[in-house]
């Protein structure tokens, strides 16, 4: 696994949901903030997004923007006013338009993913409110693959959509993140990423967080010498190779209490730590809990958050 499938897959939980949608003349629809995170991608027209507390962003056609955090925000026909604010519906009971409106003049696919943001790798936790993708040109093909193939699954009843689709919106997640690491010129984790030394060592750990992984060995794996990688990967990714490999582990472990059945000694096992007990205590002073105490509070609140519901109709 490398470290951007990872970083998506320890959060991801639930099944996305995505919407494509037509609407014409004066429009608006709001998202609460959310326990995830919202995409919208211009197909055809344009609109505006509005974030709660932020600036609005202009979205014409081909545009794709990611919101990683889940903030609130409307996205409407014209720019932020008291009165576009004012007349957002909820989204989830938007039905594209009010009736009578004129033909549609936009067409947006909508979705969003559920995360658990209380483990959140810091390579997602680095991305902006707004990850705006222009479309450009030439730019992002993969993207831009993705979205034709999700908004043709979306616009028609084809055998096996119910496969397709989800499939597809899980892809769409991973090429969005992709193209903010290739564009963006001032984050940590893109320069992380982008270093052959830190991106060696990162790649081995999360290959294999069960070995018995040390300085000596973590640097020969990355071609260089002990003190160089510990300089390196420490500027780079904040804390020194170990330290992140406890926290990988344990986050790896976390995991795997609230999305298995696993017993603590087959996490154990599976993460790196020679027992239960060592796993246990590791746990406990990371989290404050126990690992027992831990799976059975994220499944109640897992329960209680109940299943996401689709966008728009």
């Amino acid at each position: 696994m490398d470290v951007v499938s990872d970083a998506i897959a320890t959060v991801r939980t639930g099944r996305a949901s995505s919407n494509r949608v037509r609407v014409g003349g004066r429009w608006c629809a709001r998202l609460a903030p959310y326990d995830g995170a919202g995409f919208h991608v211009v197909l055809e027209g344009g609109c505006w997004l509005l974030p709660d507390g932020g600036s609005a962003v202009s979205l014409g056609a081909g545009d794709a923007v990611l919101l990683p955090h889940g903030t609130g925000h409307v996205i409407a026909d014209s720019p932020a006013d008291a009165e576009t604010v004012a007349r957002a519906v909820p989204f989830d009971a938007w039905t594209g338009g009010p009736p009578g409106s004129p033909a549609p003049t936009t067409e947006l696919l909508c979705g969003k993913y559920r995360l658990d943001h209380s483990r959140v790798h810091p390579l997602l936790a680095e991305l902006p409110t707004i990850v705006h993708l222009p479309n450009r040109v030439g730019g992002q093909a993969e993207l831009r693959s993705a979205i034709d193939l999700l908004g043709g699954e979306l616009s028609a009843q084809r055998p096996g959509a119910g496969i397709a689709v989800p499939g597809l919106v899980d892809l769409l997640l991973v090429y969005m993140i992709r193209a903010w690491v290739a564009q963006d010129g001032g984050g940590a984790w893109p320069a992380v990423l982008g270093d052959p030394v830190t991106a060696a060592a990162l790649g081995a750990l999360h290959a294999d967080p069960a070995a018995a992984w040390t300085n000596d060995r973590l640097a020969e794996r990355a071609g260089v010498s002990r003190p160089t990688l510990a300089r390196r990967f420490t500027s780079l990714v904040g804390r020194p190779p170990m330290a992140y490999l406890t926290w990988w582990r344990l986050t790896l472990a976390a995991a795997r209490l609230r999305d298995t059945d696993d017993s603590l000694a087959t996490i154990a096992r599976r993460v790196g730590y020679g027992t239960p007990y060592a796993l246990s205590h590791a746990f406990s002073r990371e989290f404050g809990t126990t690992p027992g105490r831990y799976r059975d509070g994220r499944r109640q609140r897992e329960a209680a958050g109940g299943a996401d519901q689709g966008l728009g109709r």
